[in-house]
């Protein structure tokens, strides 16, 4: 494994809660500065594979890396060795994650919500952390709301914040699960108008999404997921408008 290789890359991943196997040997590679999208039916796993790639899970057999290195373990000859729990830490704030419910903390500004993290797990001083999270309250569009507090924003503001404050850690990957799902239609929009600029500043991106237009502008792979695996992945065109696998045209022909 490399750092010069994808900056995703995750073999026969397997996850299971209980005697219910959700993740049944799943492969997937996300090349560097790349968006993938990834569509499927609900219980099909989109969820736990976000959550192990961020290690909020722990996987069952397989591997995943991020940038080159083992998510959660250290290879040791043929054997993969378990890290410490701070070491986990360390390693997950190289990948950001935007969830479908706002996990903004209620109490603190919309800036204190950014700052946050780079004050606490990157021991950056507090101006250097205000001034970065203004930086990118300016890329979502926020700028003029650096004092608010979450209830004085609406939903699609307070997933902008999630989406900066997810920024602020400078991960090499940032994983968004169905960020849009919990909003308004209305608001739908301006939410995926930030993570289009995202995309287009380079940042390498996994995007679990019903949001089938999104995916078709935005995407340079889409995946479509199905029991556990990937079942077809390829071109937004080439997945969409001609899919290969049949679970993949009874899905598009019922979303779309």
């Amino acid at each position: 494994m490399s750092a010069a290789g994808p900056m995703l890359q995750i073999r026969e991943l397997h996850k299971s809660f209980g005697r219910t196997e959700i993740l049944k040997g799943l492969d997937l590679d996300v090349d560097r500065g790349a968006v993938v999208c990834i569509l499927g039916p609900s219980g099909s796993g989109k969820s736990t594979l976000l959550r192990c790639v961020n290690r909020l899970e722990t996987v069952d057999a397989g591997w995943i890396s991020v940038d080159g290195e083992l998510v959660g373990y250290r290879r040791r000859g043929n054997r993969l060795y378990e890290l410490p729990d701070k070491e986990v830490a360390r390693a997950r704030a190289n990948v950001g994650m935007v969830f479908q419910h706002l996990h903004l903390f209620p109490h603190m500004t919309a800036l204190d919500n950014v700052t946050l993290g780079p004050t606490l797990v990157h021991k950056e001083s507090k101006p250097v952390a205000e001034d970065h999270a203004r930086e990118l309250l300016g890329r979502v569009g926020l700028a003029d709301r650096a004092s608010a507090f979450p209830n004085e924003l609406s939903g699609g503001q307070q997933q902008r914040i999630a989406i900066a404050r997810a920024l602020a850690m400078r991960p090499s990957l940032i994983l968004f699960d169905e960020p849009t799902s919990a909003l308004d239609p209305e608001l739908v929009g301006e939410v995926l108008e930030a993570m289009r600029n995202l995309a287009n500043s380079g940042m390498t991106m996994v995007v679990v999404t019903h949001e089938v237009a999104f995916a078709r502008e935005v995407a340079d792979t889409v995946a479509f997921m199905d029991g556990g695996v990937i079942v077809e992945a390829g071109p937004p065109r080439q997945v969409l408008e001609h899919p290969q696998h049949r679970r993949t045209g009874e899905f598009l022909s019922k979303v779309l």
